[in-house]
């Protein structure tokens, strides 16, 4: 039987192009708010007897997340075989410590949210910072999948000469991956965290390089203070106009306004609904949907 696929609203999109890629049914999740303020949730779509995906992307999620999960118990218990979560881009994963005292772990408080809630965990390049992975907080089986070939492949696609930045230290496996699979080379910069809201990134002498376009690649875009000092940088040094590819468009408080000026182009996956989208995430998903997840 094929499979179900409903998108929380703000995911229709993704989950449309899933369904296709998938061969499985679209569904359609309906929600509005009654006059106190809670919930109201409706499957349009019969769960009965197959499995149901649940496609939402977990950029700012706690104004939704109660339907969500609502959405997961309404599927189950309509006779769904199993319920997975589709969040292509998974929020709290930045508190895995307690760094001060009285602080909430977030991380693994969701975690045990949404273990309780689903079957299984399909998801994009997590921040995956003090975890090994998402089997450390997760007791539902999960599937990490890596958005670097994809990235790499657009790069090849778009840009001629391209020259692989990697914004800081620990983007240099990353950057370097892509750089391999397209044969193309890769330097990384050094950042230099100066407090919450301000970095310093130092940049090697590239001058080697004039011929390249630089392209920054980074897991997340947020406030796009690293982006922004990277492009400032390699222009410092008289290279081309940078581009810039990223998998998660979070850009918050009008990060992407500010960093657009500074770069040829903004290019992100489809994992956060965002006008830079410009690489699909529904063949990768739909290929780890149709096999087994593991970690």
């Amino acid at each position: 039987m094929r499979r179900l696929i409903l998108p929380m609203p703000g995911n229709e999109a993704l989950a449309a192009a899933l369904a296709q890629a998938c061969d499985g049914e679209a569904g359609r999740v309906e929600t509005r708010r009654f006059p106190d303020g809670e919930s109201y949730v409706r499957l349009h779509g019969d769960p009965a007897g197959r499995p149901v995906d649940l496609v939402c992307t977990l950029a700012r999620p706690d104004p939704g997340f109660l339907g969500l999960v609502f959405a997961a118990d309404a599927a189950r218990e309509l006779g769904a075989t199993e319920v997975t979560l589709v969040a292509p881009y998974l929020a709290y994963m930045r508190q895995d410590v307690r760094f001060q005292p009285g602080e909430c772990i977030s991380s693994r408080s969701f975690a045990r949210l949404l273990s309780s809630s689903f079957d299984r965990l399909l998801t994009v390049d997590p921040h995956l910072h003090r975890y090994a992975a998402l089997s450390a907080i997760y007791t539902m089986p999960t599937a990490t999948l890596q958005a670097a070939p994809l990235l790499a492949d657009w790069i090849a696609a778009h840009v001629a000469a391209p020259l692989v930045v990697g914004p800081d230290a620990e983007s240099e496996q990353w950057a370097g991956a892509i750089a391999t699979r397209i044969g193309a080379p890769h330097v990384v910069l050094r950042k230099t965290r100066l407090g919450d809201r301000s970095v310093r990134i130092d940049v090697p002498d590239l001058s080697r390089w004039r011929d390249r376009t630089p392209v920054l690649v980074d897991d997340i875009a947020s406030s796009g203070r690293t982006l922004a000092e990277a492009a400032r940088g390699l222009a410092a040094q008289g290279l081309p106009r940078a581009e810039c590819v990223v998998v998660h468009a979070l850009f918050a408080d009008g990060a992407f306004e500010a960093l657009a000026p500074l770069f040829a182009r903004i290019s992100s996956t489809d994992s956060v609904p965002h006008p830079s989208n410009g690489i699909a995430l529904a063949p990768l998903l739909a290929d780890a949907l149709q096999r087994d997840l593991r970690d």
